[in-house]
């Protein structure tokens, strides 16, 4: 007999295969430093990924979006029916894990927050993370089958 799974338990979400693989692959590529972007969607579904270029002042360390290419994103996902599904970014040498200073800029908390990690012992990472309140609580990723 299995028992169902805390209340706090956030519901799990569902990652199309060709979503994931082009995370791990632009996190890999853009290494040492952090890559960053928005994910549209549609019906609650990813549909699309949209890439933004990292200005932070130290990206190896930590990201910020260039504003004109994320209006940009932000347009074409208006155009084609989408919403924003998730923001993502990855740590070339940290674990999947949110810093405090990624919940402290949080602008959209309704997002999934997807953190793509190439720190960990080789193996690549891929977390997902929701705002509640003052604290980021983790999202259960599935993978889905094509």
């Amino acid at each position: 007999m299995t028992s169902d799974p805390p209340a706090t338990m956030a519901k799990p979400v569902s990652l199309p295969r060709w979503l994931v693989q082009r995370l791990l692959r632009e996190a890999q590529e853009r290494a040492p430093l952090e890559a960053c972007g928005l994910i549209g969607g549609q019906e609650g579904r990813p549909t699309s990924i949209y890439p933004i270029p990292n200005i932070a002042g130290d990206p190896k360390h930590r990201f910020e979006m260039d504003p004109k290419a994320q209006i940009a994103a932000f347009r074409t996902m208006r155009a084609r029916g989408e919403t924003l599904f998730a923001i993502y970014h990855s740590h070339p040498n940290a674990p999947a894990e949110p810093s405090p200073r990624d919940l402290a800029l949080l602008a959209y908390p309704e997002a999934l927050y997807l953190i793509v990690s190439l720190g960990t012992k080789g193996v690549l990472e891929l977390r997902g993370f929701r705002a509640e309140g003052e604290e980021f609580v983790e999202v259960p990723l599935e993978l889905e089958e094509a």
